[in-house]
Parts: structure tokens; C-alpha cells; sequence
């Protein structure tokens, strides 16, 4: 039995940040996401040839990126910083770019274990895991 090729889809998952960006990959077929690595950014741009090593490692079919609001809703400062994040991400390797709504993902990570000793290092890739696990559990079929 054939399966379809996006059965098996392979996505990463970006929390950007104007210092950091987590990243995470997911599977489609298992609905699970993996904390990967933070990449730098410096003053709002992000390390390309770093996200490119990514990309040309994981080989993903598709990108998510969180974008965070306010608690009612409302845009927020980082709103437009991110949704920029995705239009460069397609533009540059031409993959579709799946905004995912984030809200307290860093707060979920953050409290989930108080007391660890948890870095802008550690949380952002977990924040990225919170996003595209989320997604992949949320999203229409």
C-alpha cells in the first residue's frame, strides 16, 4: 500500500526572537515535535547560514513559525518582527511557511520545570517544540 508522500512530511518549527530563535522538527505522521538547537540573531537578523545548514539537514516539506500576540488577541511588537521572520524564510528557500498562533509558549516551558536552571539557549528550542507540537495536534486536516 502506497502511502502519500505527505504522510510523512517533515516540518520545522521556528520561536523567533530579535537574540534567538529556537528550532524544532516534527513529524506529520507521529504528530511529534523534537527541540533542536538555537540559532543567533543579531539585532533582528537571524543567522542564515545557519538556519540554511538546517534546512539542507532536516530537508523539511514545510516551516512553522509562531507568531505571538496579546492575551485578547492584539498585535503585539514582536507580531510584525515575525510574521517578516516567515515571508524571509519563504523567500529565501522557497518552502511553504505556516504561521502558528503562539501564545505563553516560553511561560509553558519556563514553569514547567522551575528551579532547572533553564537558559535563553535551552528554552528557545523548547518554546519551538511547544509551537510545532501544537500545531501538528491542532491543525486542519
Amino acid at each position: 500500500m502506497a502511502m502519500s508522500p505527505t504522510t510523512f512530511q517533515t516540518l520545522l518549527g521556528f520561536d523567533y526572537g530579535r537574540k534567538r530563535i529556537g528550532v524544532a522538527v516534527g513529524q506529520q505522521i507521529t504528530q511529534s515535535a523534537t527541540a533542536l538547537t538555537t540559532v543567533s540573531a543579531r539585532d533582528g537578523k537571524p543567522d542564515w547560514p545557519a538556519i540554511t545548514r538546517l534546512i539542507e539537514e532536516w530537508k523539511p516539506d514545510a516551516l512553522v513559525v509562531g507568531i505571538p500576540y496579546h492575551m485578547d488577541g492584539s498585535e503585539q511588537n514582536m507580531t510584525l518582527a515575525a510574521q517578516r521572520f516567515c515571508r524571509q524564510l519563504a523567500g529565501r528557500y522557497r518552502l511553504p511557511v505556516l504561521p502558528a498562533e503562539e501564545r505563553l509558549s516560553s511561560y509553558i516551558v519556563e514553569s514547567g520545570s522551575p528551579g532547572s536552571g533553564k537558559t535563553g539557549q535551552t528554552i528557545d528550542p523548547l518554546s519551538a517544540q511547544v509551537i510545532l507540537q501544537d500545531w501538528l495536534q491542532h491543525k486542519e486536516p
